[in-house]
């Protein structure tokens, strides 16, 4: 119901927006592209190549704002209004992306929904054993049917499609710089392949097959492509931050049976919750590591060398350790 209000204000904001301004929005002249996230943003970074400093290319949370809880301002909406393409993430979280769209002042605009361009490779929220139940999703879910995973990046595989359908849709946006952008989205995956490689040694040769995160869990797709097994407080889409006792004994529990080292958490964390956790464990001893959901990098961050594979490199080191 929250997303549904939302969406509604956003139209009726952009609306006003647009009957104040008109046609007065001024362009430069370049190619201008949109991306809501840092992911997007750092994929189409690495397909323009040289020809990033040709294009306009904005990313829309980057002040750290989740995105889960974003909304956009007036100047968002503007700035998606007239831009050549638009990419967003799809699912519940992007409901107000339908009153942008619906109002945009470019009618050429070339839209890429991430969750639309995997198809059938996008997955359903799962609820596993011991996870938070919120009552609000469960009557939600029956009255508007399944929600989607929405951290689809967190997969190198999906990160390699998409970055492939992007390029597509780039070159034919710019049919005069098709090839190179071909050429640098080839180059670009060949990376994310590699890097595909090593997670998938690294798993093979692990001691341990199975995470436990005291937190959020956005990594159901990387899990996924390897093998692993996980068990959260929360699904990655959650709202939630505070777990019943029962939920943290039950992740305590799993921690003992398994024998495990570490206790997992997101980048958004204060660490409480994994704390908790790792004091209901018999021996109280595990480490607590973060790794990286990539959904409010900062254009700080940006601005001092965060890139899609440095982040993916780093989580694969988390990963390495948790399960030794």
């Amino acid at each position: 119901m929250k997303k549904i209000i939302c969406t509604f204000l956003c139209l009726a904001l952009l609306a006003g927006a647009l009957a104040a301004c008109g046609k007065s929005a001024e362009s430069d002249g370049r190619l201008s592209i949109v991306t809501t996230i840092f992911p997007e943003y750092d994929w189409v970074r690495n397909i323009l190549g040289e020809r990033a400093g040709d294009v306009k290319l904005t990313m829309l949370l980057d002040d750290g704002v989740d995105l889960h809880s974003y909304q956009p301002t007036t100047e968002d909406m503007m700035t998606i209004s007239s831009c050549d393409m638009f990419i967003h993430v799809g699912g519940e979280s992007d409901k107000w992306v339908a009153g942008a769209l619906a109002n945009a002042e470019n009618g050429d605009m070339v839209v890429v929904d991430l969750l639309e361009a995997l198809g059938g490779a996008v997955k359903e929220e799962e609820l596993k054993e011991g996870m938070e139940t919120e009552a609000e999703e469960e009557d939600e879910a029956e009255e508007e049917g399944p929600e989607y995973d929405e951290h689809v990046w967190l997969s190198l595989k999906n990160a390699a499609a998409l970055c492939r359908h992007i390029a597509d849709k780039l070159g034919g946006l710019d049919p005069a710089n098709a090839a190179a952008y071909k050429a640098n989205a080839d180059e670009y995956i060949a990376k994310l392949n590699a890097l595909d490689g090593n997670y998938q040694q690294t798993v093979d040769a692990a001691a341990k097959k199975t995470l436990v995160f005291g937190d959020r869990f956005p990594f159901r797709y990387l899990t996924d492509d390897y093998g692993l097994d996980y068990f959260a407080a929360f699904k990655g889409c959650s709202a939630e931050s505070e777990a019943t006792f029962s939920t943290m004994i039950f992740l305590a529990g799993k921690i003992d049976e398994l024998s495990l080292t570490a206790i997992m958490q997101i980048e958004t964390s204060d660490g409480t919750l994994a704390e908790t956790v790792r004091e209901n464990t018999k021996t109280k001893d595990q480490s607590i590591l973060t790794m990286y959901s990539l959904q409010s990098v900062t254009s700080e961050q940006v601005a001092d060398g965060a890139t899609y594979l440095g982040e993916m490199k780093e989580n694969l080191k988390v990963l390495a350790d948790a399960l030794s």
